[in-house]
């Protein structure tokens, strides 16, 4: 018979979050809980850490886990969680879904062995905020259900698929893209983004580009031009405003760096995005 450490930890409102084909919770305890066994269950599990650190054991080995890293453990696999401070866990498991759905957590992992990745700081905000999504969704009453549970599942394991590590360095990399995201405005030396990542200038671009298939330049002017398109999308701020949001002083300038990726200037292209709402 299959047991699950889950029926400790998914508590959720004061009830077990049972469910058909799919289990999902946020627990939390202190830093002397600890699972007494190792259980196996027949779910494919995704636990994160969201807050906190611990311990992760399989039957011969253990790892530390802590904030930003992500469990991903297949059906049958005897295993347990241990805290070493207090911790948060995010919690999915996965059962009778399709074979595309079935297929992402499984591309995700190698020999059939659990996997331990890791998601940066600003991708951990966001997985948070989906699955925190995803558990109101769960417990919605809905039209379609089984649609949208399928739908959300794939949109969890997509985003995780997109924006996960498992190498250090990868991972320092992926610090330093949060860095270039949260500083558009911003023209940063190449030194600067190499001294964050503990590299010398040529190691960090060679390392940065086998990460993301790109440069550090062209990797920050990938993100300009995604946040002025949704800001162009989303808001009505003035051009001139977006420009100065993403390190353009001169409209002109941005304007013309606009069009040379797009084809268009921005206000036609906003005005194309807006062409079918009235």
């Amino acid at each position: 018979m299959d047991s699950s450490p889950f029926f400790e930890r998914g508590k959720i409102g004061g009830r077990m979050a049972l469910l058909e084909t799919i289990r999902s919770f946020i627990g939390t305890h202190d830093q002397d809980w600890e699972d007494d066994q190792l259980w196996t269950h027949h779910e494919l599990e995704i636990t994160m850490i969201l807050e906190g650190s611990g311990r992760f054991r399989l039957a011969n080995t253990e790892q530390s886990v802590e904030a930003g890293h992500v469990v991903l453990i297949p059906a049958n696999v005897p295993h347990s969680f241990h805290a070493v401070t207090p911790i948060r866990f995010g919690v999915l498991l996965i059962d009778k879904m399709p074979a595309h759905i079935q297929s992402l957590f499984y591309s995700m992992i190698q020999g059939g062995e659990p996997r331990i990745i890791a998601l940066s700081r600003i991708d951990r905000d966001h997985y948070e905020r989906l699955f925190r999504e995803w558990l109101r969704i769960r417990y919605a009453r809905l039209k379609y259900p089984e649609r949208n549970y399928q739908a959300w599942v794939e949109i969890l394991l997509l985003f995780l698929q997109e924006h996960c590590y498992d190498d250090h360095q990868a991972l320092s990399m992926s610090t330093v893209g949060d860095y270039i995201r949260e500083h558009l405005e911003a023209c940063i030396p190449i030194s600067e983004l190499a001294l964050m990542a503990g590299l010398t200038e040529e190691g960090f671009r060679k390392k940065f580009t086998k990460v993301y298939g790109m440069t550090p330049k062209q990797y920050q002017q990938m993100c300009r031009l995604s946040e002025a398109k949704w800001l162009l999308s989303s808001s009505d701020k003035d051009i001139q405003t977006i420009a100065n949001l993403i390190g353009f002083e001169q409209l002109h300038s941005f304007s013309l760096w606009f069009k040379k990726l797009e084809g268009c200037p921005p206000s036609e292209w906003r005005a194309s995005q807006r062409l079918y709402h009235h």
